[in-house]
């Protein structure tokens, strides 16, 4: 690893305990991918309340790390190191959840899933399979739409009308059948049917015979979502209303579990 750059004046022990240059600089990774991954240092400046000259110094040693790089525009862009890190972390949450799928395949009877919202994809990260002999199966890192899936819905739920038109724009939302939500006004509708109801759901949009329902971690470090999938013929409205709570409980043990920090 290069030495770092920052000077003392920006290693100062910090209110919380911690050295105030690290949590400046992770803090300015966050508002960089908050951006959508590339900024300039007045925004920065502007977004974060330091001084150009200190976010200046916390630039040049995160660009010299791999973790940022100048553009030619002199602007900043996320730097490739960030992916290997993102992948492990990806690999780590997945891990953490598995017994919260466990548990969710104990009291639901079907597969669980956990997925996360990666660029204008879904990729799922986790799984635990239903013990039936008839069962969903979801290989871990599939990379989906968010359109044709319960975990979009849901993890898009929130999000701003105008980022989820832009995001389908990009994508585009092709059928996987004929139950597939096909128009940016059509998916619209159906995220505020989560909204409303606390869950979404996947009604044979993505595979014929399957229901999906899913509900957002909440408060997740980065956004994610848990599923149960199975055939429909047994996810039905009245197993729904049995599901939709040990869903919606076991996210928020999940949740509180993420948060947890341990103290050093």
């Amino acid at each position: 690893m290069p030495p770092s750059s920052v000077s003392s004046t920006d290693s100062t022990k910090s209110t919380t305990g911690g050295v105030q240059s690290l949590e400046r600089a992770f803090d300015l990774l966050e508002r960089m991918a908050d951006a959508g991954g590339e900024v300039g240092l007045s925004e920065l400046s502007a977004s974060s309340g330091l001084p150009l000259p200190t976010i200046h110094r916390l630039m040049r040693t995160l660009v010299v790390c791999g973790y940022v790089r100048q553009q030619a525009n002199r602007r900043y862009a996320l730097g490739p190191r960030l992916i290997r890190l993102g992948e492990s972390a990806s690999r780590l949450l997945g891990t953490w959840a598995r017994p919260y799928l466990a548990r969710l395949v104990e009291e639901t009877g079907e597969t669980a899933n956990m997925a996360l919202l990666d660029g204008d994809e879904i990729v799922y990260v986790a799984q635990v399979p239903s013990k039936h002999s008839m069962r969903m199966f979801t290989e871990v890192g599939r990379r989906v739409l968010p359109h044709s899936t319960g975990v979009g819905k849901a993890l898009l739920a929130n999000t701003p009308d105008h980022e989820v038109r832009a995001l389908l724009a990009r994508t585009g939302m092709p059928a996987a059948t004929d139950k597939t939500i096909t128009t940016p006004d059509g998916f619209l509708a159906a995220l505020e049917d989560v909204r409303r109801l606390g869950y979404a759901i996947d009604d044979n949009e993505q595979e014929i015979g399957v229901r999906c329902l899913a509900v957002s971690v909440p408060n997740s470090p980065t956004a994610a979502a848990i599923s149960i999938s199975g055939p429909a013929g047994r996810v039905t409205e009245s197993a729904t209303e049995k599901i939709v709570p040990v869903l919606q409980q076991v996210a928020g043990e999940l949740s509180e579990a993420l948060a947890s920090q341990n103290p050093a």
